[in-house]
């Protein structure tokens, strides 16, 4: 579960707690929240204005994300988070968030720490330890909370406030289920080996913490104050509470049971399952959804009568139970990375998708809003009562209090499932066995391999009876039988494609003469991922003890998990789900064949192996650094146990990373560098993910062609970058200009024209610098000889050499006019220009002396002579800058 709460501010005075079904929120204060930091030993990432805008709402929900190992508060009415808590010690772990108006509590499921934060007075924080693994939940509303453990079948209260016990615990059979708050503040318990489901009502606590003005008055204890049988004994049980009670579903044979507060209990409705069904912890109104997750499938139910049926669209298995909220039903899904939605009639309305979720979603409804977490993602989502949907970006950094660590690159997506095989009808039960008892068996069986679809019950024959036997459940009593008549029992499994084969037990003869069970259990989980159980010998009674039968018990279930001859038992690896808690209880059994009762449970342990391989391993250039790759990866399987590092091994070194993702240096450039990502926990190192990534290499440059004009040349050029992200590019003209930017084509300015340059392209990246040349020489410049005299408008004449007395455009040998002409351009022509030279001032009358000069420039013209710059036109703006000089 994962949902926020605030708290007023120190000094303010608190509205006295009251019973609701939502608890309500309070505004957390930027002093609170560095107190919280204080007390937890954690570091506040932000609280960001909106705590200022919304002060007079109360509608928050802390949420956990599992990369960063924050815990982050969303306030529902403007859809951000406005706080960001980081947890550093239990970054990338699995986390249950439970919280109320005051308190926030937080479990670490893979080290089984309990950590508090008290948002009203943070005045205290405790540190408690649980067993790790799934199997121990935190329940909490208003100032009653309650660690379950369902293994044990222990129920204990505790003190929110300083993690304490509160009176003695409440013992049920291993194995129970449930352990959620109705609206009216009853806890529900479920335990399927007996059938029932019972309320706890929470103890008073003092009305003062230790330690304030003197000795706190005793708190009463919790009472179980009602249980009601809704199943025969050993079927699987799954409950939801309501506002005023629960409702249980018995798995096996698909019939809801409502328990309303100061009501008998309903006949019970038969649903027309495909499997087994599931319930959300909790349902908003009076509509219960049954889901189906092999069959994609949802049946509503209320009062006792089945309203809407639908089919959740895609495909997979990893339905999660659909959620009730205001009316529609959410349905998350773990194959497909969304939230199906559908109305109070069935019909589907638009998805919530997630791009990567990186894991289960988690969906609650609290203070008017429905939260939806993606634990492996940065995104949430807030649903409104007119189901409205709005992201919130849960690492943003726009909030008080500095910015957020950086977020790795996002790795690749993990790679298809494979195919399932054709659904068929389950397999026979292994390993079905009967032990004797006196006037009683004891019928034992593992799990029938299901063929694609969930089992959903066994069916037990024998000694004239039928017996219907939860699909977790595994064994089953047979009592009423004769001493020293042979019975045998035949077992089968059943899904939805129907009844599989049956297998039949030993034959058995009850008797009195049963051995006794062995005194005590012990268990213990080891790194190469078996379990070992072990037990002292059994008292045979004067019989020899044969064999012992060794019953795993997990949360809403026991089993058969193998028999032994000694007084151990070695669970091979993979047997036993890692990363969930069991417990184990034993039976001696005779050289008759009879069967003791079930010794005392032993202690919970958690099986646990080395981590699975990280998927969605990417190595990547790093474009800006030599010599450097980026390497990123999704979270491996914990199998059990926290994982502690990754290791990082490439190019015969490794690095220690907490993170999940890196930078290697040290590489050659345009190195392929092949990289290996195992992660690590307390059995060791588990399978590599591998990927390759080339370092940068140095660029490549080649010239492909060079374009002048008599000032200008374009280079064009094409350049292998080596996967740098920041290659710069430049192109120099021998004695010359330059000109810089593009790495396909660069245009040098301010040449001379009819002139040979060397064009060197530069080229450079993080790995190196590389040049490529060209040589080309520029175009020739032109010029036109110009002569008209505008004011006195006599062009004909005066221009013309062939005119006594007129000049036109004389050109001469040097420059000036000393009698060394050696001819004349008629007005208009083309000349081609080489360079200019300093010599006798000309003006020109036809420029109004405008164009007065000492320049002269060479032309061809009989060879290499001059022409006043007064008479000569220039191509491309007439400027005698652009010549070189003679």
């Amino acid at each position: 579960m994962t949902s926020a709460d605030s708290a007023h501010t120190e000094g303010v005075t608190a509205v006295a707690p009251r019973r609701r079904w939502r608890s309500r929120g309070y505004l957390v204060t930027m002093a609170t929240v560095v107190s919280l930091a204080g007390g937890l030993g954690l570091t506040v990432l932000g609280l960001g204005q909106a705590d200022q805008a919304v002060a007079s709402f109360d509608a928050a929900s802390w949420v956990w994300s599992q990369t960063k190992g924050e815990v982050a508060r969303i306030n529902g009415v403007t859809a951000k988070v406005d706080t960001r808590v980081d947890v550093p010690i239990a970054r990338g772990h699995a986390v249950q968030v439970s919280q109320t108006d005051r308190f926030v509590i937080i479990r670490d499921v893979a080290t089984g720490r309990i950590g508090h934060m008290d948002l009203s007075s943070l005045k205290q924080f405790w540190i408690d330890s649980t067993s790790p693994g799934l199997g121990v939940r935190v329940a909490l509303q208003d100032d009653s909370a309650f660690v379950v453990d369902t293994v044990q079948g222990q129920v204990q209260q505790i003190d929110p406030r300083t993690l304490g016990k509160v009176g003695p615990p409440l013992r049920f059979p291993p194995g129970i289920t449930g352990g959620v708050f109705d609206g009216q503040g009853k806890l529900w318990i479920a335990a399927p080996s007996e059938g029932t489901v019972t309320a706890i009502a929470p103890a008073v606590l003092p009305s003062q913490a230790p330690g304030e003005g003197g000795a706190a008055a005793a708190a009463s204890a919790p009472q179980q104050v009602r249980t009601e049988a809704v199943a025969p004994g050993a079927h699987d049980l799954t409950l939801s509470t309501l506002e005023d009670g629960v409702a249980v579903l018995n798995r096996t044979t698909n019939a809801l049971s409502t328990i309303l507060d100061g009501q008998a209990v309903q006949p019970p409705v038969t649903l027309d399952l495909s499997g087994p069904g599931s319930l959300a912890p909790r349902t908003d109104g009076q509509s219960v959804p049954v889901t189906v997750s092999d069959a994609r499938s949802v049946t509503v139910v209320n009062n006792n009568q089945v309203r809407a049926e639908f089919t959740v669209p895609g495909s997979g298995d990893e339905l999660q139970p659909a959620v009730a909220w205001q009316g529609y039903f959410y349905v998350a899904d773990g194959d497909n990375g969304r939230v199906h939605v559908f109305d109070a009639a069935g019909k589907a309305r638009k998805d919530i998708e997630f791009s990567r979720p990186g894991g289960r979603l988690e969906l609650e409804v609290r203070e008017g809003y429905l939260f939806i977490n993606a634990p492996g993602s940065s995104t949430a989502r807030v649903v409104d009562g007119s189901h409205q949907v709005r992201t919130v970006d849960k690492y943003a950094d726009d909030v008080l209090g500095g910015d957020p660590p950086p977020v790795p690159d996002t790795p690749a997506p993990p790679p298809p499932k494979p195919r399932k095989p054709p659904v068929a009808k389950p397999s026979a039960p292994r390993n079905v066995k009967a032990a004797a008892g006196n006037a009683e068996a004891r019928v034992t069986w593992q799990a029938a391999n299901d063929n694609g679809a969930p089992i959903t019950r066994y069916v037990v024959t024998g000694a004239g009876k039928t017996f219907q036997v939860g699909a977790d459940q595994r064994s089953v009593t047979v009592t009423g039988l004769t001493n020293g008549e042979t019975y045998e029992f035949e077992v089968h499994a059943v899904n939805r494609k129907g009844d599989g084969p049956s297998r039949t037990s030993n034959s058995v003869k009850p008797t009195s003469e049963v051995p006794d069970a062995p005194t005590a259990v012990t268990a213990e989980a080891r790194p190469d991922g078996t379990v070992v159980v072990s037990w002292p010998a059994a008292n045979g009674q004067g019989l020899d003890i044969r064999r012992y039968t060794v019953t795993a018990i997990s949360e809403g279930g026991s089993a058969p998990i193998g028999d032994s001859g000694e007084t151990s038992l070695t669970i091979a690896a993979g047997q036993l789900e890692y990363g969930k808690q069991y417990a184990f209880t034993v039976v001696s059994i005779n050289e008759r064949g009879a069967g003791s009762e079930a010794s005392p449970v032993s202690g919970s342990v958690v099986p646990y192996n080395k981590p699975g391989k990280p998927e969605g391993v990417d190595a990547a250039t790093v474009g800006d650094r030599a010599g450097a790759i980026q390497v990123s990866w999704q979270a491996a399987a914990e199998n059990g146990r926290a994982i502690t590092k990754y290791v990082v091994a490439a190019g015969g070194r490794s690095t220690d990373v907490t993170g999940m993702s890196t930078t290697l240096t040290g590489f050659g450039a345009g190195e392929n560098v092949a990289v290996e990502v195992r992660a690590v926990n307390e059995a060791g190192e588990g399978a590599p993910g591998t990927a390759t990534a080339r370092t940068v290499a140095a660029p490549k440059v080649t010239v492909t062609g060079v374009t002048t004009t008599f000032n200008t040349a374009t280079v064009a050029f094409s350049v292998d970058a080596g996967g740098a992200s920041n290659t710069t590019c430049s192109v120099a003209a021998s004695g010359a200009g330059t000109a810089s930017g593009s790495c396909s084509s660069l245009t040098v300015k301010s040449l001379k024209p009819s002139t040979s340059y060397d064009f060197t392209v530069t080229a450079k990246n993080a790995a190196g610098t590389v040049t490529a040349k060209s040589t080309k020489t520029t175009a020739a410049l032109f010029g036109t000889a110009t002569c008209t005299n505008g004011a006195e408008g006599d062009t004909a004449t005066y221009c013309d050499r062939d005119v006594s007395g007129r000049n036109g455009n004389e050109i001469f040998a040097v420059t000036s006019q000393d009698g060394t002409q050696v001819g004349w351009a008629k007005p208009g022509t083309r000349l081609q220009a080489y360079c200019k030279k300093r010599g006798t001032e000309i003006y020109a009358y036809i420029y109004n002396d405008h164009k007065r000069s000492t320049w002269w420039v060479q032309v061809n013209y009989e060879g290499k002579n001059y022409i006043p710059w007064a008479w000569l036109n220039l191509d491309g703006g007439d400027d005698i800058n652009v010549l070189p000089t003679c």
